[in-house]
């Protein structure tokens, strides 16, 4: 819907203009601000996704050998955190040619600088994806020690709730400093949830003995 209301000019994205304008001019700190829009940046949302990939490499490598003969299915421990990054790496493969083809101008802020290509926002969908992808990471690589015990960890609402406040926070670091309208942040999240769904999906369908007993109750 949102994207469909950028291209065809709707009454959504003339709202969401006006919003934009408002946040933009508003009482919000520039300073956190931009703090928060660079969370945005692949230099500071991959370093931080390459840490859990290691980490989650590393349990799955030393978990292999205890979950293969209780399931008699081969475990593909490398799997979770190898399709994580690759789906870091999509974002911009998918983000610039939305750009491009959508051509939305930027914010008046932004005047000088890129004429159009605005949505969606390839800082939100790097934050979004790169942050909840790793957070996944962290869920499973504990629920598979914990398998046996509890499905799902006890401070995973905890983890959820970081990362959405970080996504909210970026966001609006993004409008407030003009790099971006509300709809371009909007839709990169819309993005990233497909993404992250479809990491979920090959993970559990393809990780192996662990995936399918962590899933279990």
């Amino acid at each position: 819907m949102f994207t469909w209301q950028v291209a065809g000019h709707g009454p959504l994205r003339v709202l969401d203009e006006r919003l934009g304008r408002a946040l933009a001019t508003g009482h919000l700190p520039a300073g956190p601000a931009e703090f928060c829009a660079d969370l945005g940046n692949t230099a500071v949302a991959l370093p931080v996704l390459c840490v859990v990939m290691v980490w989650a490499g590393w349990q799955g490598w030393r978990g292999r050998s205890q979950e293969a003969p209780n399931e008699g299915a081969r475990v593909r421990w490398w799997l979770p955190p190898l399709a994580a990054g690759l789906t870091l790496a999509v974002v911009p493969a998918l983000v610039v040619p939305l750009k491009r083809w959508l051509a939305r101008p930027g914010p008046p802020e932004m005047a000088g600088g890129a004429p159009d290509g605005f949505y969606p926002s390839g800082h939100g969908a790097t934050a979004a994806v790169g942050y909840g992808v790793a957070a996944l990471l962290v869920l499973r690589g504990v629920r598979r020690r914990r398998a046996g015990r509890s499905a799902v960890p006890p401070f995973a609402p905890a983890v959820v709730a970081v990362v959405a406040l970080i996504d909210v926070a970026v966001g609006l670091g993004l409008v407030r400093r003009g790099y971006h309208w509300p709809l371009d942040v909007l839709g990169s999240w819309c993005l990233a949830a497909v993404l992250l769904a479809v990491w979920c999906a090959v993970c559990d369908r393809w990780a192996g003995a662990g995936a399918g007993r962590a899933s279990r109750p």
